[in-house]
């Protein structure tokens, strides 16, 4: 039944006057996440950023040395700084190949950088994984992969997070498993290790600095045994370098689509 505009004023007068009421909007509640500074960049220890199935991955390539440690190991005239740099070069183009976006430490051989910075580099790229290569001069054989298994501090700031530490040991792990199948015959695999288990780790409470400035999963690769025979008749020649080269890339790959599937961790996003 229609109204006239008399009807409708008389029935805004009067008893039949109701205040208008206005529903309030609501407002999520904001969780503050835990900030950590490093190096002038403002890093959020864990954000709901997961690797997507799309998405191009990012892995950052660590050649080892030279650094406020040392300039590297050097046996049997084989230098440890080239060859972490000439197997980075080939490992970076294997991946890229595989439309793997991949961050270099470092420019060039010779190009002095340190820990601190090595792993500073591979947060604000948001890299899905720190691939720190090296070789080793222990007096031993093979190959072996160390990661971080708990929190320390340098220079007043304490890392790398449990939740980093608990995905480095999953990467860790499964780069081996693949490495002990693609290098069998060619290297031997020692078992995986934690960062007190190096000579460096040992020294500054059992954690590498560049896993203390690290939040992402880091995983360090002593390549081979520069004092061992065996592992320097590989290593000293180019087909060696691409036999180990190519491992790491199959490795790597292996790790991505774990990451794809499980997306388990939350990568750092500077802002």
């Amino acid at each position: 039944m229609s109204h006239t505009k008399a009807d409708s004023s008389m029935k805004l007068t009067g008893e039949h006057l109701k205040p208008m009421q206005i529903k309030k909007p609501k407002i999520k509640s904001i969780t503050l996440l835990p900030i950590v500074l490093i190096g002038g960049c403002i890093l959020l220890n864990r954000v709901a950023y997961p690797l997507s199935p799309n998405e191009k991955p990012v892995v950052c390539i660590d050649p080892g040395h030279p650094s406020e440690t040392s300039a590297g190991a050097s046996d049997n005239g084989l230098v440890e700084r080239h060859i972490n740099w000439l197997v980075a070069l080939k490992l970076r183009s294997l991946l890229t190949k595989q439309g793997v976006k991949c961050v270099m430490t470092k420019s060039s051989e010779m190009e002095f950088v340190t820990n601190r910075r090595r792993a500073e580099i591979a947060n604000k790229a948001h890299a899905l994984l720190f691939i720190r290569l090296h070789c080793d001069a222990a007096g031993g054989n093979g190959f072996t992969l160390y990661y971080p298994s708990h929190s320390g501090r340098k220079y007043g700031v304490s890392g790398p997070p449990p939740l980093v530490c608990r995905e480095s040991e999953k990467a860790a792990h499964l780069l081996d498993s693949v490495l002990k199948a693609k290098l069998q015959g060619f290297l031997h695999a020692n078992p995986v290790r934690t960062d007190d288990s190096t000579f460096v780790g040992s020294h500054q409470g059992g954690v590498l600095t560049g896993s203390i400035f690290a939040r992402i999963p880091t995983v360090l690769v002593e390549m081979c045994d520069l004092t061992s025979r065996h592992d320097d008749k590989l290593i000293s020649t180019n087909a060696g370098r691409k036999i180990v080269a190519i491992a790491l890339d199959q490795a790597i790959e292996r790790y991505i689509e774990y990451r794809k599937l499980h997306a388990p961790y939350a990568r750092s996003k500077g802002i």
